[in-house]
This record gives structure tokens, sequence and C-alpha cells, in this order.
């Protein structure tokens, strides 16, 4: 076999599917997936990650080429379903980040994820070997993808990351039930105890997950002149003076699922220091975004310095930044 056949034969394959997965990043990337899909994908990811925890060892240890080629097979099943759910989710989280942000490291994550499930030789060097990473996979795809679909169906941001955090811990009960040999009553009752634990870090740790299918669609910052609708908009850094007379506005347009009424809020900080907090509300659905703003015209003796306004969910879970400088 010639170099060239023998590398695609290893490689052919998974450079197809990296680039079958950048065309559906190209395309998904202005929308939200739909809530079918993810659900559809996770019910069969289940599926086959509970038979094939059940069956594996035995699949293993026959030496009937019939068996080791239906172990390989779910193998692979359950490989491409990993790519496919992390990609078809992957969109929503990257909307939702905020590069300056510690959220920015889950997207990372994710994106390291499919690129593991991408190319069949590295997933199979790194994961097969290593069980333990496989179910690392498996936990951080339910997770991921149950975030994205329960705020499409109208739970509130907060409710669907203790909830999903919870989910993707108990759906590891067949795996504990096979591996410690315990009863399916045990091994759920311990999962369920385990979950709840990790929606607890989960909800202590939230300013790490994207608020993901939630992302700023349009930010500004403009001066208080006028309507809300002839905002002159800032461009240049800030004089002190000019701040003083014309005080400032930031504007967000914020987008959401339909169905979806998430409390959010404008936090106004002079060099990482928390100035004033102002509470807003996003409705779903409208295709611009839900439009969202918050005035400033009182400001602290020495206003000097860099600004932000951090577009948050009430339980800490940063949506976008704005920024701007005042200088003498």
């Amino acid at each position: 076999m010639s170099p060239a056949l023998r590398w695609l034969r290893r490689w052919g394959i998974s450079f197809a599917s990296l680039t079958g997965g950048i065309v559906t990043l190209f395309v998904f990337r202005r929308g939200l997936p739909h809530v079918a899909w993810i659900i559809g994908y996770l019910l069969i990811l289940w599926l086959l990650f509970a038979l094939l925890t059940q069956v594996r060892h035995a699949l293993q240890r026959s030496r009937r080429r019939s068996h080791q080629f239906v172990a390989t097979a779910v193998d692979y099943t359950v490989q491409t379903l990993y790519h496919g759910l992390l990609l078809f989710v992957l969109p929503a989280y990257y909307a939702a980040s905020t590069l300056t942000s510690v959220n920015v490291v889950f997207v990372a994550l994710l994106a390291a994820l499919v690129l593991l499930a991408t190319f069949d030789p590295w997933y199979n060097a790194i994961v097969h070997p290593r069980p333990w990473l496989g179910g690392v996979f498996f936990v951080v795809s339910i997770f991921a993808a149950l975030n994205v679909a329960l705020p499409l169906l109208g739970v509130r941001l907060y409710v669907a990351l203790l909830l999903s955090a919870w989910t993707a811990t108990v759906a590891l009960t067949p795996a504990i039930r096979r591996a410690l040999d315990w009863t399916w009553s045990v091994a759920f009752v311990a999962t369920a105890a385990a979950g709840l634990a990790a929606a607890l870090v989960v909800g202590i740790g939230c300013i790490a997950i994207p608020p993901a299918p939630l992302f700023v669609s349009r930010a500004d910052i403009r001066w208080n002149v006028g309507t809300i609708d002839s905002l002159e908009p800032v461009t240049d850094a800030i004089r002190v003076d000019e701040l003083r007379q014309r005080g400032l506005t930031a504007f967000t347009a914020i987008y959401a699922p339909a169905g979806l009424r998430q409390p959010v809020a404008h936090v106004w900080k002079q060099d990482g220091r928390v100035q004033d907090i102002v509470r807003l509300t996003a409705a779903g659905g409208r295709r611009e975004g839900y439009r969202t703003f918050s005035r400033k015209t009182s400001f602290p003796a020495n206003p000097l310095g860099r600004w932000t306004v951090d577009v948050m969910t009430t339980s800490g879970q940063l949506i976008g930044r704005l920024s701007f400088r005042v200088v003498g």
C-alpha cells in the first residue's frame, strides 16, 4: 500500500469529519440548536453508553470476531455521538462566552473534546486506554447538552445549570453499578447523592460556565441625551468633565429563547470595583434580542480609570461585557 493510501486510511475519515464539523459550525453559528435534536442525541448516547457498560467486558473477552466487531462498532458510534452532540452545542456556548472572562475556559474544553473525538487515532490512543476519560466525555456531553436544551424549554438558566449537573452525574449509574458490582438501587442512590454534590459545585462556580443559550447580540455605551433610540454613541476615551455633564447609558440587546424570562443585571465597575448594579429582565423570542439599558449619572469623586459594565444573570453568570476609559 502506498504512503498516500496509508495516510488516507488512517486520517481520511477524521479530516472528513473535521470538515463536516466546520461546515456545521458555519451553518449554525447564527442560530440556536433545536431542542428535539439535542434530546434525541442524549437519549441515543445514554442508551448506547448503558448498553456498552453492561456488555463490553463479555464482548472483549469473547474470541468470536463478530462479538469484537460489535464492541468496536458501538465504541465508534458513541464516539460519533460525542462529536456530533458537542459540535451541535458548541456555537451556543461560544456566542454566550466572553473572551476576557474565565468562562472561555469551558468553551476551550468543549472545543478540545470535539477535536479529540474528531481524530480517530488520537481518540483511540488517548481515550480508549483510559476509561475514566471516556467518563469525562460522557458527563461533559450530557451536562453541556442539557444546559442548552432546558432553557430552550423555558427553564431558568440557574435551575437548568443545577439540573444538568445532577442528571449528568446520575446518568453514570450503569457504569457505577457495573464497576462496583452494586445493585441498581444502591448505584442510583449513590449517583443521586453525588449529583447533589455536583450541582452544588456547579452552582457555586457558575461564573465559569457561559450562560448558553443567552447571548448579547448588540451592546454599546452611549451618552445620556435624547431618547433610547437616538442616544449618541461613545467612540473615544471619555473626559471627566464631559462624563459629569452628560452621563452614560449602557445599551444591550440580549437574545433569549422564546418563552424564557431571565432576570439580568448591569454591573458597573471601576477598575474591578462595583459602583452600581441595575437589575433588569430579558424576555425571549425577539430575533434581534431583547433591548435593555441602564443609565448612570452619578460617578465617584475620582472617576478616572478603566470601567466595565458586566451583563450578568442574577445567579452570577456573565453574558457579556462593555468597557470604556475615563481620562483627565
